[in-house]
């Protein structure tokens, strides 16, 4: 088991504070790693940090703000000396304040630039500067893991059929930018793969499926019934994956798209 090991690594994992970013963050710091525990709340963060069974703090962290990742890679430096994993698990997934109006705000041909840009600027441009910015002291020591969460609906469009209700009606309309941006990640991740490889930098993508949070029981249902293994994940069925990715057991694997949905994408 020593090939799954993070003993004496650092690793970063941004959006920390999130249903699935907290698994991520507890399962580095069970396989050893020290854990930066990054998300816009430092106090929030540096509480969830205390709960890890390494050596590990929370930090603030705008992933769309150069200067405050370049903040927390000198921050990290200075603490451990080096940085080994980052999971750049930071996005933004719309919810719409109304309820009543989401099924009219999330239709495409209504779908507020304001809201395409914000997306974009986390779940795109957030991964490219922090990747950089993080990615570069990996490339100087000439190792490190980079994993790139995207989902399901950036390999398969949304079946928007998942969120008629009993009645008929539509309760949302599941938006373009989380495709947009997601289905960009893993494109992003085979670019990067291809230009540190030489450096010893490996990057891969992680793809989620659906995770079971306290949605409608009428979603569950459809959602579980398009799932080969009937059920919608748990926050913690991608911790494995994540530690494949991040230790030496993956060290042979770059580029890659690893998928963990339940068999969501094989029909």
């Amino acid at each position: 088991m020593e090939m799954f090991s993070l003993k004496n690594r650092t690793a970063i994992v941004t959006g920390a504070l999130g249903l699935i970013g907290k698994e991520h963050c507890k399962a580095l710091s069970e396989a050893g790693a020290n854990v930066v525990v990054a998300d816009v709340d430092e106090i929030k963060c540096t509480e969830f940090a205390g709960t890890l069974p390494t050596e590990s703090i929370g930090a603030a962290l705008d992933v769309t703000n150069p200067e405050s990742i370049k903040n927390l890679r000198n921050k990290i430096l200075e603490k451990f000396g080096h940085i080994d994993i980052l999971v750049n698990n930071a996005a933004i997934n719309d919810m719409f304040e109304n309820p009543k109006a989401a099924s009219e705000q999330s239709k495409f041909e209504n779908y507020p630039l304001e809201l395409w840009q914000k997306s974009v600027d986390v779940n795109l441009t957030g991964v490219f500067l922090s990747s950089q910015i993080f990615g570069i002291e990996m490339a100087k020591q000439r190792s490190g893991s980079i994993i790139n969460i995207a989902s399901t609906y950036g390999i398969t469009a949304p079946d928007q059929s998942l969120y008629i209700k009993q009645d008929g009606t539509q309760s949302f309309f599941k938006p373009p930018a989380y495709s947009a941006t997601k289905g960009a990640v893993i494109m992003f991740t085979k670019y990067l793969a291809a230009y540190w490889g030489k450096d010893g930098v490996r990057v891969n993508t992680l793809t989620p499926g659906g995770v079971e949070n306290n949605q409608d029981e009428f979603f569950i249902g459809k959602y579980s019934a398009k799932t080969p293994l009937g059920r919608m994940a748990n926050p913690s069925d991608y911790k494995g994956a994540l530690i494949f990715l991040a230790s030496d057991a993956s060290s042979y694997m770059t580029g890659a798209n690893l998928i963990v949905d339940g068999g969501w994408t094989c029909w």
